[in-house]
């Protein structure tokens, strides 16, 4: 079985899912962000601190984002031209 859920990109800067499990954390990732602004930013007239708090939210989901993407993928992130 394959451990890893994320493979490097043939272009550019980066990983892109490769099992079934990379794009769940991916698609997790997009659910919770939707949710997080469709919650909270209502708010955002009553309450300016709102704002700061989907800010906070978004980067703590983009933040495991990355490092669960980190540590699954086959390889090193680079930049590439094409070449593996």
């Amino acid at each position: 079985m394959n451990a890893y859920w994320f493979r490097p990109k043939a272009y550019g800067y980066g990983a892109t899912p490769n099992t079934w499990q990379g794009w769940a954390v991916v698609a997790a990732s997009v659910i919770v962000i939707v949710a997080a602004a469709l919650v909270i930013l209502p708010y955002r007239a009553q309450n300016p601190a709102a704002l700061i708090v989907f800010l906070a939210v978004e980067a703590a989901v983009l933040a495991v984002l990355w490092i669960v993407c980190r540590r699954k993928t086959e390889g090193e992130w680079r930049w590439r031209w094409g070449g593996r």
